[in-house]
């Protein structure tokens, strides 16, 4: 674990995942360490974000879908959409079908190609869908559905940041934050999300006790595989695969969320 101070950690943390109002006041592989086991705090705050905007919007008479378009956008603003372009420009390098150096070439072009195109429609339109479909059941699933998804959305990072993982450039977010997490330390956090998961679920009934550590790891498992064919593929991590990673847990878990 970091010996970095929680304080500097949680700061590289909201300062580097969020468009909150935080000054990263620490930026070396220490701040980078702490910074990445606390991003699910992140996500935690930026899921509850969520959802307070989709409740409030059922409160005063919207409809679960305008609740669940609204839910879908708020991750997206307070990262300046990010990850969503992270995305987009990892689909867009995966599918280009390039070498590795000519892949990560064009994913660094401001440019988005047709696979990005193709891949944040289904990705948001999936992810409406399931949110939708959680609000729909019940505005409690609703908040359960965006906070667990943002969450896990984060929890994927921290994972993607361990030791063993390669940058794929010396530059950028990727080679500052790659490899600065235990395995150990990584494996405690995703513990601990999952538990919380379970917690929040059981609040909603049995079903949801189960329904929600297990999306928790879906989402974990995705972007897992995501990860080693961008490792094989790119030779590493760039923060437009740390996007794609986020996007890609948080569209799982909302998948799962919404079976059953």
């Amino acid at each position: 674990m970091s010996r970095t101070p929680l304080p500097h950690g949680l700061r590289f943390a909201f300062g580097t995942l969020t468009v909150l109002p935080v000054t990263v006041t620490r930026w070396d592989r220490e701040a980078a360490r702490s910074g990445m086991l606390c991003a699910p705090v992140a996500g935690l705050v930026v899921g509850a974000g969520a959802a307070l905007v989709g409740v409030t919007l059922l409160a005063v008479g919207a409809g679960p879908l305008l609740a669940a378009v609204a839910t879908a956008a708020v991750p997206a603003a307070l990262t300046r959409g990010l990850h969503l372009d992270g995305l987009a420009d990892t689909a867009d390098g995966l599918g280009s079908g390039k070498p590795a150096e000519d892949a990560l070439r064009v994913m660094k072009q401001s440019d988005i190609g047709p696979f990005g195109v193709i891949t944040l429609l289904f990705v948001l339109l999936a992810q409406v869908a399931a949110l939708f479909q959680a609000y729909e059941a019940s505005w409690a699933r609703g908040v359960l559905a965006a906070v667990v998804s943002a969450t896990a959305a984060r929890l994927a990072l921290t994972l993607a940041a361990r030791t063993g993982v390669p940058p794929a450039r010396p530059e950028g977010l990727g080679a500052a934050v790659a490899g600065t997490v235990p395995v150990r330390g990584a494996l405690l956090v995703a513990l601990a999300v999952t538990v919380a998961a379970a917690g929040a679920g059981a609040l909603l009934g049995t079903y949801d006790l189960v329904r929600a550590p297990l999306a928790v790891l879906a989402a974990c498992a995705s972007a897992e595989l995501l990860l080693r064919h961008c490792t094989r593929r790119l030779g590493g991590i760039t923060g437009d695969v740390f996007g794609g990673l986020a996007e890609t847990a948080a569209t799982t878990a909302l998948a799962a969320l919404s079976l059953g």
